[in-house]
């Protein structure tokens, strides 16, 4: 056996279709574009979501809502995530990206008060609940409002 006498398995390789090339191939004539029309011209091809003129259905229908400009979005943490921290540790936006409570370590973040903490935690947010100071003040830890 040598390289040059190897061949594709029988049925893996199919060959392309050689459209416009005579009658004699099947595919000649119209170049199995049909007779007329927008799609047998050169060049004709129509967008994405064009109905024939009529009005798109992503214009027919109404818009509703809008995104305020100034509007802040925050990644929320409860206090029964914080119990993944040792007792004493500061809890800023980089600890808890780095054991993955939120996703950008670049966001806002908002201390909610779900859950119970037993341990002394310094936490540093953007804000926190009144609930969530009251019961990180209870358990003898610090808290620490910065943008």
């Amino acid at each position: 056996m040598d390289l040059n006498t190897l061949k594709p398995a029988m049925g893996s390789v199919k060959k392309r279709k050689r459209i416009g090339r005579g009658t004699g191939s099947g595919h000649g004539k119209t170049a199995t574009k049909g007779h007329k029309g927008q799609k047998a011209r050169s060049g004709g091809s129509i967008k994405a979501g064009f109905e024939g003129g009529q009005m798109p259905l992503q214009r027919r229908l109404p818009k509703r809502g809008f995104t305020p400009i100034e509007r802040l979005e925050y990644a929320v943490v409860n206090i029964k995530q914080l119990d993944v921290f040792d007792a004493g540790a500061t809890v800023d936006i980089v600890a808890l990206a780095d054991k993955g409570l939120i996703n950008n370590s670049n966001s806002l973040i908002k201390i909610l008060g779900n859950g119970l903490l037993d341990k002394p935690l310094t936490v540093i947010a953007t804000k926190f609940s009144q609930s969530a100071k009251d019961k990180i003040i209870a358990a003898g830890g610090r808290i620490e409002e910065k943008l």
